[in-house]
């Protein structure tokens, strides 16, 4: 799979994509990242990319000919790639979505920087993303997360590929608590079931602990999670005894 990533600040991807997993990847060729500095497309002895907006305001605008010159730049050596704005406005990230992208050949992700993009560049783009109801600096920790979140769905990426079939929003709900040795911990310790060897009861007491979990955190989960009558039961009891 292969990221290719428009920014205006390439170095920050230097470090994370060095490390850990991704690393991994990038070394053994399952990912592939082409960082494109789209000040190389700047307008101008001072290669400008942003402007004043038209009718006022604060702050300034990317002006489309940088990037819509650089997106044309990379469709012409990667005719097949889909073009990812990412914006505030934009569709909100989900794990279903990381699935979906990760099918896809080539994703082009555009990185914005002050008040925001001209509106006539969506013109350019296949979609817009966003990773959240709030507003960063920039595209490029969204860009790295969605990368991230996507690769983990790449054929050997992860050693074992059933991590991400166990994972939370997987099956609709958050994932239930881990434990791992000492068995003590400053008087806390590990649920006795985990312990017993019995696989059913495990699976049985994981399953009631995420729905538990997400009861609790995320209960706007449930709606698209497969719930047994059982569970729907625990879930209005859990609510009566709040």
């Amino acid at each position: 799979m292969k990221f290719n990533v428009i920014t205006l600040f390439p170095e920050f991807f230097e470090s994370p994509l060095s490390a850990g997993l991704m690393g991994k990847a990038l070394d053994s060729a399952l990912v592939e990242v082409s960082l494109i500095d789209l000040r190389a497309y700047g307008e101008g002895r001072h290669k400008t990319t942003d402007d004043t907006p038209f009718g006022g305001g604060a702050g300034m605008v990317m002006k489309p000919g940088p990037v819509v010159e650089a997106i044309e730049a990379v469709r012409a050596t990667d005719p097949e790639t889909k073009v990812v704005l990412l914006t505030p406005q934009g569709e909100v990230f989900s794990h279903g979505r990381a699935r979906a992208l990760s099918r896809e050949r080539s994703l082009t992700f555009v990185c914005g920087r002050y008040e925001g993009f001209d509106e006539r560049i969506r013109s350019f783009v296949d979609f817009e993303l966003s990773i959240g109801d709030f507003v960063l600096m920039g595209g490029e920790v969204a860009a790295l997360t969605i990368m991230e979140a996507a690769a983990r769905f790449v054929p050997g990426v992860l050693g074992d590929s059933s991590s991400t079939e166990e994972e939370s929003h997987s099956i609709g709900l958050l994932e239930y608590p881990h434990y791992t040795r000492p068995r003590e911990f400053r008087g806390m310790g590990v649920p006795e079931v985990l312990l017993s060897g019995n696989h059913a009861e495990i699976e049985k007491w994981r399953r009631a602990r995420a729905v538990e979990r997400t009861a609790k955190s995320r209960p706007d989960l449930l709606e698209m999670a497969d719930l047994s009558a059982e569970e729907l039961k625990a879930i209005e009891g859990g609510a009566k005894n709040e």
